[in-house]
C-alpha cells in the first residue's frame, strides 16, 4: 500500500511540473507577443512617423546596422537618406559627463534635413535655462552640409559658418556642435555620400624622447615652442561692439577707451610634452615627475597667463570642466576637466618671466588628439548681461608644434586602384578583420577534421570550445558586428527573385566570408557547425550556461514531449517572416526584432528599454535553460536546418546500445537533440561534440566500460594509464608492497 501511494505520489508530482512547465512556456510566449506587438512594432510605427516628417516621401526604412550604425530611409527601393542616434556614432560627454543624444537625419547630398534631442542631463539646463533653449538651437543645424566648417561663436571667416551659443551653456553648446557634424560627417563618409574628408585614419606623429637641447624663453618662444594670444581691453571690447552691455561697474569687457592698450590677457601655450619643452621649462625632477604620471600617447599642454581675465574661471568648480579653455584639432573638440588639470607650481625656465596664473592640461590617449597635426587654442570670454544669461566671444591662437621634436608616420602609398570597384576598397580597408576571420575559421575547420582525435582529449576539447566562444562573442559579434540574421537569407531569396547581384553581398566582408563557410558546412554536416561555434548570440548563452552550472543554478528542462513539440515555434515564426518578406522586406525587417541580436550584439544593447528588457529576459533564462532562445524561437536557425537536411555526411558517431539501453548522450546533449532511441536530430543539433567525447571515455559509455571491465579482469587488475612524472601514485595502506588504489580518472 505504501508503494502504491508513493508511486501516486511520483505520478502527481510529474504531472505537476509538466503543467507547470507547460504554463510558464505558454505565458512567455504570450509575454513576447505582446512586446512584440506592443511595443517592438509600435515603436518602429513611431519612429517612422518622426522619420515621415524629415523625408515626406519615404516608403519605408531599414534596419540599424553597419560601422558606424545608422537606418537607411527608402523611396520604394531608392535610399534617399539615412537617420541615426547620435550617441551610437560620436558620443561626446557634455558638462554632465554623459553625452547628449541626438536624432539626426542627413539626405544623399550630405545635407542635414532633421535634428531632434532624444535624451539629454545637462545640469545647467536644470538651473533656469529653459530647455527649449538646447532644442532651438539643434534645430539650427538644419539645412547645413556636413561638410560645413561650423563654428560655435567666435568671430566670422572665410570658410568658416557661425552658430551663436546657448546663452550660459557654452560647453554644452560646443559639444552639441562637436556631436552633430561629427557623427553626420562619419555616417555621410562611411556611406561614400561625401568625398574628400579626411576620416582621422591616418596615424598620429609620435614625440621623439631621445631629442633634447638646452634652451631659455627666448629660444623656445623663438622657435614656435611657446605661442602667445594676446588680447588687450580694446581688442575685446571691439568684439563685443553692437552687443549688450553687462551694467557691470569693473566689466573688463566693456568699452573703455582710456585703457583700451591695457592688456586683458597675456597668455602663452605649449605642448610641453618633448624634452626640450618639458625638461627646460619644468627641471629634470620635475619632468620626470610630470612623464612618471603621464601614459603612453599622453601630451601634457602648458598654460600661463597675466592680465584682467582667469582662463580657469570658476566653472570647473561647479562642474568639473574648464569652460574657458578647449583645443580643436581638425573639426574635434577637446575639453578639460578638473581630473586633467596639474598644478604648475614653479617653472625653472632661464628668462621665464613671472606669471600670475599658470596650469598644465593633460590630453588622454585615446581621444584622438595628434601632436604632429595644427591645433588651436579657443579662449572664451563672457559678458555677464543678466543673473542667468550671458553672451560670449571666442579668440583663437594656433599652433604647431615645432618638426624636430616628433617622428611622423610614414604614408605608405595605396595598393587599391582609385577606379577599383567599392567593394574592393571596402574589403582593402577591412583586411585586418578579415585576416583574424580567417585565422579563426581555419582552427575551427581543424576541429572539425581532427574531431575524432580532439574528443579523447576532453580537457582540450573543453577549454578550445570556451576560448573559441569568448573569440564568437567579442570578435565576431561585438567588434566585427558579423551576427547573421534571418534577414540575411530573406534578402538572399529576395535577390535571387528579382535579380542577383554579387556586389549587394560583397559589401560586408564578413558577413560574406561567413556566409561562405556556413553554407560549405551546411552541405558537409548541416547547421549544427554555426549554432554551437560561430553565432554570437548562442555562444553568449552559452557561456552564461556554464557559469550559471558552476555557479549551481538549478537548471530546468521541459519533458521531452513538450521539448519535441516547442522545436515547432522557430519554424512557424520563420514561414511568417517568409511570407512577410515576399510582400516587403521592408516589412520582414521589422518583424524579425524577434531575433534579439541587432540589440545585444549589433548595438551592445544601446536600444529602448524594451529591445534591452527583451534580450536581457532571453539571455537570463539562458542560466536556467541552455540555449533555450535557439532550441525553441530563432527562425535563422530555422532557415539553417531547412537548408542542412541535403546534407552529404555524419560525422557524429553511434553504437547499436544507443537509446536502448543507454541514455547518457541524450541526456547530456545541450540541446537535447538526441531523441530517446539514440538517433541524433541533425535539424537540432548544434554540434558541440559533448556526444562524442562520452562515445570515446570508457569509464561512461556503458559499452565501453563493459569492454575495460572484462579487460581488466583478464589482465588481473585495472589498466593503470600512463601519468606525468610530476603527478604522484596513490598507494594503498594494506602496507609494503600494496597494489596501487584505482583511481576514477573521471
Amino acid at each position: 500500500m505504501h508503494a502504491s501511494l508513493l508511486k501516486d505520489s511520483h505520478q502527481i508530482t510529474r504531472n505537476f511540473k509538466s503543467n507547470t512547465m507547460r504554463s510558464l512556456l505558454v505565458l512567455c510566449l504570450t509575454l513576447l507577443m505582446a512586446f512584440i506587438s506592443m511595443d517592438t512594432f509600435a515603436g518602429v510605427d513611431q519612429r517612422f512617423t518622426e522619420v515621415r516628417g524629415y523625408f515626406p516621401t519615404a516608403t519605408r526604412f531599414g534596419d540599424i546596422s553597419g560601422k558606424p550604425p545608422a537606418a537607411a530611409v527608402y523611396e520604394g527601393d531608392k535610399i534617399i537618406g539615412y537617420v541615426f542616434e547620435s550617441v551610437m556614432v560620436a558620443p561626446v560627454p557634455a558638462y554632465s559627463g554623459e553625452p547628449v543624444n541626438i536624432l539626426v537625419a542627413i539626405d544623399q547630398t550630405g545635407k542635414i534635413i532633421g535634428t531632434k534631442v532624444l535624451e539629454q542631463q545637462e545640469p545647467i539646463l536644470l538651473v533656469g535655462i529653459p530647455v527649449q533653449r538646447l532644442y532651438d538651437f539643434v534645430a539650427r543645424y538644419v539645412g547645413h552640409n556636413v561638410k560645413d566648417k561650423i563654428v560655435v561663436g567666435g568671430s566670422s571667416a572665410p570658410g568658416i559658418v557661425k552658430i551663436d551659443a546657448i546663452s550660459s551653456a557654452t560647453v554644452t553648446s560646443m559639444v552639441v556642435n562637436e556631436t552633430i557634424m561629427n557623427a553626420a560627417l562619419e555616417v555621410a563618409t562611411s556611406r561614400h555620400l561625401v568625398t574628400g574628408v579626411q576620416t582621422g585614419d591616418k596615424a598620429p606623429a609620435t614625440i621623439r624622447a631621445d631629442y633634447f637641447k638646452e634652451a631659455d624663453w627666448t629660444q623656445l618662444t623663438g622657435n614656435g615652442s611657446f605661442r602667445r594670444l594676446h588680447l588687450t581691453r580694446g581688442m575685446v571690447s571691439e568684439a563685443f561692439k553692437g552687443q549688450p552691455e553687462s551694467g557691470l561697474i569693473d566689466d573688463p569687457t566693456a568699452t573703455a577707451p582710456d585703457h583700451a592698450s591695457d592688456t586683458f590677457i597675456n597668455l602663452y601655450y605649449a605642448d610641453i610634452t618633448p624634452p626640450t619643452v618639458g625638461k627646460n621649462l619644468l627641471g629634470d625632477a620635475g619632468y620626470a615627475a610630470l612623464k612618471q604620471g603621464l601614459s603612453p600617447g599622453d601630451e601634457a599642454i602648458a598654460i600661463v597667463a597675466n592680465g584682467l581675465y582667469s582662463f580657469k574661471g570658476l566653472g570647473y568648480v561647479r562642474g568639473g570642466i574648464f569652460d574657458r579653455l578647449h583645443i580643436m584639432q581638425a573639426d574635434k573638440l577637446f575639453l578639460f576637466k578638473d581630473t586633467d588639470f596639474v598644478v604648475l607650481d614653479k617653472p625653472d625656465l632661464t628668462g621665464m618671466p613671472t606669471f600670475n596664473e599658470k596650469a598644465i592640461f593633460i590630453l588622454h590617449h585615446g581621444q584622438g588628439f595628434d601632436p604632429g597635426a595644427p591645433w588651436t587654442l579657443q579662449l572664451l570670454v563672457n559678458r555677464q548681461i543678466g543673473p542667468l544669461k550671458s553672451i560670449y566671444n571666442t579668440f583663437t591662437g594656433s599652433y604647431q608644434i615645432p618638426a624636430e621634436y616628433i617622428s611622423q608616420p610614414k604614408i605608405a602609398a595605396s595598393v587599391v586602384p582609385e577606379d577599383a570597384p567599392l567593394w574592393v576598397k571596402i574589403w582593402y580597408g577591412r583586411r585586418f578583420e578579415i585576416a583574424v576571420l580567417m585565422v579563426g575559421l581555419s582552427l575551427l575547420s581543424m576541429i572539425l577534421i581532427f574531431q575524432d582525435w580532439v574528443v579523447k582529449r576532453p580537457k582540450l576539447l573543453e577549454r578550445l570550445r570556451v576560448g573559441y566562444l569568448v573569440y564568437t562573442v567579442v570578435f565576431i559579434g561585438w567588434y566585427g558586428l558579423a551576427q547573421l540574421s534571418v534577414v540575411n537569407i530573406l534578402t538572399f531569396i529576395n535577390a535571387v527573385i528579382h535579380g542577383f547581384h554579387w556586389t549587394t553581398f560583397l559589401m560586408d566582408p564578413l558577413i560574406f566570408i561567413l556566409w561562405t563557410f556556413v553554407a560549405v558546412s551546411l552541405l558537409l554536416v548541416g547547421r549544427g557547425v554555426y549554432c554551437g561555434w560561430l553565432c554570437p548570440f548562442g555562444a553568449l548563452q552559452v557561456l552564461i550556461n556554464k557559469a550559471a552550472v558552476k555557479l549551481k543554478v538549478p537548471q530546468i528542462e521541459p519533458p521531452p514531449y513538450v521539448h519535441e513539440r516547442l522545436w515547432a515555434i522557430k519554424y512557424i515564426v520563420l514561414l511568417f517572416l517568409f511570407g512577410l518578406s515576399l510582400q516587403s522586406v521592408g516589412l520582414a525587417e521589422r518583424f524579425s526584432e524577434v531575433e534579439p541580436f541587432k540589440t545585444a550584439i549589433n548595438l551592445h544593447f544601446m536600444r529602448s528599454w524594451g529591445y534591452v528588457a527583451y534580450a536581457a529576459v532571453l539571455l537570463i533564462a539562458a542560466a536556467f535553460t541552455n540555449k533555450v532562445y535557439c532550441r525553441y524561437v530563432c527562425p535563422l536557425g530555422a532557415g539553417l536546418a531547412v537548408s542542412g537536411r541535403w546534407r552529404l555526411f555524419e560525422w557524429l558517431r553511434r553504437r547499436k546500445e544507443c537509446g536502448h539501453p543507454c541514455q547518457v548522450c541524450a541526456v547530456e546533449c545541450e540541446v537535447r537533440a538526441i531523441s530517446p532511441l539514440g538517433a541524433i536530430n541533425y535539424n537540432e543539433c548544434h554540434y558541440c561534440l559533448d556526444c562524442q567525447v562520452t562515445y570515446n571515455n570508457d569509464h561512461k559509455c556503458p559499452p565501453l566500460v563493459e569492454r575495460r571491465k572484462k579487460r581488466e579482469m583478464r589482465t588481473g587488475g585495472p589498466t593503470v594509464r600512463p601519468r606525468p612524472a610530476s603527478t604522484p601514485i596513490l598507494v594503498g595502506n594494506s602496507g609494503e608492497g600494496s597494489p596501487p588504489a584505482s583511481v576514477n580518472p573521471v
